[in-house]
């Protein structure tokens, strides 16, 4: 079926949750106004549903093809990343005076989900060059900036990442390619990377490679390893291309899914190309801090991914959506004169809302994270910026974490809505399982957020982060208590009901991270055993957090007389969120406190 941008949901989560006016207002975004913003997002739309989305099935069925070293897309993809450059997408968010837009990262979160949800494969090139340009303009010298930048932006290059070793997967402690320096200043890298995402193809003129690899003497572990630009072809001091550089594509993984994205097995260093032997590298910044500058391309990474697990589940609904309203099974519950589609059954309408609730939260949690890292960047207010910068720290690993979660769900449930249909490959809705079941794996999986939530985001401050989030979302069971005196009696049990499932979801949250700080003292492993469940509930409640916010923003809507369905369909979907989904918070922070006993168990049952 044809793909929808959620144009309404875009812009009512836009401003109405992630605070898009106060966002235009901070300095550096004079120029970007509401009626910008509002042409960018149908613009994007009107691209992505013509140019983009129909790629999506055909790269599923016909994957990229490996021939000696060279990559071949699958049909379309490169016209449609040629149009993608020629518009000018790859460079929204990123700083004028190399050739992007300079938009907020606020705005550039609706055009950069909605190409993923149109087509997830094609998206991942763009994603990964955008962490090398973010990387490269925080750590990179003026001359790489100058050399490498503009023409990632206009999209003329891409960009990888290459972190993993066959010996090294998550531990890059093991990463074991070399970097020899060079009497010109230059270096010879030599060693395999795998799982390179567009590691090679035929989509742009070149290639930039950031590889981590250790140069001799290096310590060992994670202190020794420094960060490369490895392009595949040399760039000559007046810009133009130059020789081949010895990396080369030994093959591409055959996946589960995402098949229209080449996930390549690259060679440095063995003889081919035309350097002669090592591929010719250049050092980013100091040697040996290679994994705090890869972790700046990592984070945007993860960020990104984040929004792909939002992305794939919108589209996995909007497929499951339409097949319930055609397919007609079964007469209603209540009785009805004949059969009825499956939308009218009470189980079906409950999976499509768990779908639709899950979706709508990541993406509100999502750009509200977005939000704050645009004022953590650019309010002229230090002590603002602080708390932000902290607050979208926190909040990364969660989009990441839980929206790739819920997105296995949402599409297993999309799978379930089809009934056996949906276990057949010919309606589509089996990729959605398959691709998103790789989302909470890259980029570091669940637990690897999970851990870095633990550690880094709540333990490092003693829980002040996620302390001001609870106080936060306390304030809006206030607006709650206010808005249910208020509501139509149709509305107010509803309202009570997420007003209470919040209050005691917020509980739950707080138990958690009190346990999460006491436990850091005495059972390490208890925390970190707990580590997955505490990212879980957090997901849970901010998502219930902000869904509570919308359906105050949508009652308001209606009490000033709008007519519009969108308010009254929403508030729908944030009331069942309430319902449904919010009480998941009292088991997660049971399994949280369990900690202790799930690493004992853990311990006897012999599996270490």
């Amino acid at each position: 079926m044809p793909y929808v941008t959620p144009l309404q949901d875009f812009r009512f989560a836009l401003k109405a949750l992630a605070g898009l006016d106060e966002i235009l207002k901070l300095p550096g975004f004079e120029e970007v106004t509401p009626d910008l913003v509002d042409a960018i997002l149908d613009e994007n739309a009107r691209f992505v549903e013509q140019a983009i989305a129909p790629l999506n099935v055909p790269g599923d069925t016909q994957p990229p093809r490996w021939d000696d070293g060279q990559v071949t897309t699958t049909p379309g993809f490169k016209q449609g990343f040629a149009e993608y450059a020629a518009a000018g997408w790859q460079g929204l968010q990123h700083p004028a005076q190399w050739g992007g837009q300079g938009l907020p990262k606020l705005v550039a979160a609706a055009p950069s989900e909605n190409i993923q949800a149109a087509s997830l494969a094609f998206s991942l090139c763009p994603m990964l060059t955008d962490g090398v340009i973010e990387a490269l303009l925080t750590v990179g010298s003026d001359a790489q900036r100058q050399a490498y930048v503009p023409n990632l932006i206009a999209g003329k290059w891409t960009g990888t990442m290459n972190l993993t070793e066959p010996q090294a997967g998550s531990d890059l402690a093991q990463v074991a390619s070399r970097a020899v320096p060079q009497a010109d200043g230059t270096y010879r890298l030599s060693g395999q990377k795998i799982f390179i995402t567009y590691g090679e193809h035929d989509l742009a003129e070149n290639i930039i490679h950031l590889v981590l690899a250790r140069t001799p003497g290096a310590p060992a572990g994670v202190k020794g390893i420094s960060l490369f630009i490895v392009p595949k072809f040399l760039v000559n001091d007046d810009g133009s291309l130059g020789a081949r550089n010895d990396v080369w594509c030994a093959s591409l993984e055959h996946k589960l899914g995402i098949h229209g994205s080449p996930t390549a097995v690259l060679l440095y260093g063995s003889g081919k190309g035309d350097v002669g032997e090592g591929a010719v590298g250049y050092l980013v910044g100091e040697q040996n801090r290679g994994l705090e500058y890869m972790f700046i391309m990592m984070n945007a990474a993860r960020f990104g991914v984040g929004q792909q697990g939002i992305a794939l589940s919108e589209r996995a609904y909007q497929h499951a959506l339409a097949y319930a309203q055609e397919r007609v099974q079964g007469r209603a519950v209540e009785g009805s004169a004949g059969p009825v589609t499956i939308s009218r059954h009470p189980d079906v309408q409950r999976m499509l809302l768990t779908m639709r609730g899950l979706t709508e939260a990541a993406r509100a949690v999502s750009f509200v994270a977005a939000a704050a890292h645009d004022k953590g960047v650019h309010h002229p207010d230090a002590e603002v910026r602080a708390r932000n910068r902290a607050f979208y720290e926190y909040l990364v690993p969660i989009v990441k974490g839980f929206s790739t979660e819920s997105a296995v769900e949402v599409a297993s449930l999309g799978i379930q809505v089809h009934g056996g249909m949906g276990y057949i490959e010919e309606t589509g809705a089996a990729q959605y399982y398959r691709d998103a079941r790789i989302l909470p794996i890259y980029e570091g999986t669940t637990a690897i957020q999970a851990n870095d939530l633990v550690s880094r985001k709540t333990l490092r401050d003693g829980g002040a982060t996620a302390y001001a989030c609870i106080a936060a979302m306390r304030d809006t069971l206030k607006a709650l208590d206010a808005a249910a005196t208020r509501a139509a009696p149709a509305e107010r049990a509803g309202l009570s009901l997420l007003r209470g499932n919040l209050d005691q979801a917020i509980q739950a949250y707080d138990g958690a991270v009190a346990f999460i700080l006491e436990y850091a003292q005495s059972n390490i492993r208890a925390v970190f055993a707990a580590s997955v469940p505490y990212l879980m509930l957090a997901g849970i409640v901010h998502g219930g957090w902000q869904m509570a916010r919308a359906a105050l923003a949508c009652q308001r809507q209606l009490a000033e007389g709008s007519t519009d369905p969108f308010y009254r369909a929403k508030l729908s979907t944030a009331l069942f969120y309430g319902a449904q989904i919010l009480p998941r918070a009292l088991s997660l922070s049971a399994a949280v406190r369990a900690g202790d006993v799930a690493d004992a168990c853990g311990a006897q049952a012999n599996i270490a």
